[in-house]
């Protein structure tokens, strides 16, 4: 019962209590490093979604990540301004999904389950990822993750089956405009997305 008001509170931070928690818990984020381990997820709700479980065998890591677009210098031949390629560029994947990738390089023994948002200021988007430790006998054991011990779940998150990475890729969207999404964009000569 109580996870729904956690939700409740996330979905308009500005207006419950999680605005009072967030000015107080950034400022300390921000002097952190960009990949940080936590003892335990501050939204228990959305980590609970995701597959966590409070046992052994799963770890979860906090991932800041620069806002806004590509940062491009700006050249110094001559072009006319439109054509140097410098603003208006931005990445192909979302800034969630390029978190995950980098907290994934820092634990490579580990594969991401998924992520979701935790906080951000003007400069950086925070995102909580939750990892799970395939080598470990309590996730083998266990009937419902079991599948992340299997080879063919390595690396999942680099190649964009983590939760972001389907979302990013279009994989959520159905219908008229999707057709070249599936199974891939690269498939279908990039024509997707």
């Amino acid at each position: 019962m109580s996870y729904s008001y956690i939700r409740e509170a996330y979905k308009r931070p500005r207006e419950s209590y999680v605005y009072d928690l967030l000015r107080e818990r950034l400022p300390r984020w921000r002097r952190d490093e960009s990949v940080v381990r936590v003892d335990h997820p501050t939204r228990v709700d959305r980590a609970r979604e995701l597959g966590y479980r409070a046992k052994e065998g799963f770890v979860v890591v906090r991932s800041r990540i620069r806002r806004g677009g590509r940062r491009k210098q700006r050249l110094n031949a001559g072009r006319v301004p439109a054509k140097m390629g410098v603003k208006k560029y931005t990445p192909k994947k979302s800034l969630q999904w390029i978190a995950e990738e980098r907290a994934s390089r820092r634990y490579p023994n580990l594969e991401v389950l998924g992520s979701y948002w935790v906080g951000e200021d003007g400069q950086y988007k925070y995102y909580e990822v939750v990892f799970v430790d395939p080598a470990h006998p309590a996730i083998k054991k266990d009937a419902r993750l079991s599948w992340v011990s299997e080879s063919v779940h390595r690396g999942r998150v680099h190649r964009g089956l983590s939760p972001a990475g389907k979302t990013s890729r279009g994989l959520r969207n159905r219908g008229k405009g999707a057709e070249k999404l599936r199974p891939s964009i690269r498939a279908h000569e990039r024509r997707g997305k």
